[in-house]
């Protein structure tokens, strides 16, 4: 392995958890966030650190980890990177935004520790399934669709998001990342409603947020096709996204699709006695 390859790194972002895992060095995080474990489960009582999150992660514990990179994600705090950087320790931003985007930094922080193969390797199987998708969809019907990151205020889902609707076979609504009231939502009268709210994982309240926002006759709601679907799938810009592309596609066309084992679960029909939880 080159001299130059970071072998402590902190990793202050769940994605770059994910990627390093993916291409095999793991081994090389001596930190991380709890929302890690969340996607990376491998992390958990590893002896591994554990430190806050981008924004919120002080500058001690940083440098306690004694780490020779450091990789965050837009925001955080640029006190904290420039202390990082002080120390002598390289940082890595990341701001991805689009598919393209997180191909590109999971290149970057596989070229970064000496994986360069395995990174192109996880990008090109995500590409592969992707186009698999987008191939069994391209001739159907394509359904409107409101998905949303965040609930107070209503923002609309990332780009990437967006992407993996339209490759699942969907109209993606709105702009993407972009703030949107309910009132909007309402005259756009998506047939599928999807909420992955950041850090709530599966605990949307679907039947409450119908009811206060007056979406009653939303034609998503009328047919029961209201979803959560688990934050980390649809949020982490990492190989993760394939799970929340199955479950978009599963709610999208469930026609088509199988009903993934876990990450989608649908609103409770009124008067039913099934929760149809999936």
């Amino acid at each position: 392995m080159p001299s130059h390859s970071p072998r402590r790194v902190v990793s202050l972002q769940p994605s770059a958890t994910v990627i390093l895992s993916a291409v095999g060095r793991l081994d090389r995080v001596v930190a991380c966030t709890k929302y890690c474990a969340d996607v990376c489960p491998e992390v958990n009582n590893s002896g591994r650190m554990i430190v806050a999150d981008s924004w919120t992660a002080t500058t001690d514990e940083i440098l306690a980890a004694r780490p020779d990179l450091v990789i965050a994600s837009v925001p955080y705090q640029e006190k904290a990177v420039t202390a990082i950087l002080k120390s002598g320790a390289r940082f890595l931003g990341l701001a991805p935004k689009t598919l393209a985007d997180i191909y590109t930094d999971i290149a970057t922080i596989a070229g970064i520790v000496g994986a360069s193969e395995a990174g192109e390797q996880v990008v090109a199987e995500m590409q592969g399934a992707l186009e698999t998708v987008r191939g069994e969809t391209w001739n159907l019907q394509r359904p409107r669709v409101f998905c949303e990151e965040w609930g107070k205020p209503l923002i609309a889902s990332q780009p990437w998001v967006a992407e993996l609707v339209e490759a699942g076979g969907g109209e993606f609504l709105g702009k993407p990342g972009a703030q949107i009231t309910p009132e909007e939502v309402l005259a756009l009268n998506p047939e599928v409603l999807i909420a992955g709210w950041c850090g709530a994982g599966n605990r949307v309240p679907l039947e409450r947020i119908v009811r206060d926002r007056g979406w009653d006759d939303v034609a998503a709601v009328k047919d029961g096709r209201v979803f959560c679907i688990n934050d980390e799938f649809l949020n982490t810009p990492a190989p993760t996204l394939l799970e929340g592309l199955k479950a978009l596609a599963a709610a999208v066309h469930p026609e088509c699709f199988p009903q993934p084992p876990k990450g989608l679960r649908c609103i409770e029909r009124s008067g039913s006695s099934s929760s149809h939880a999936r």
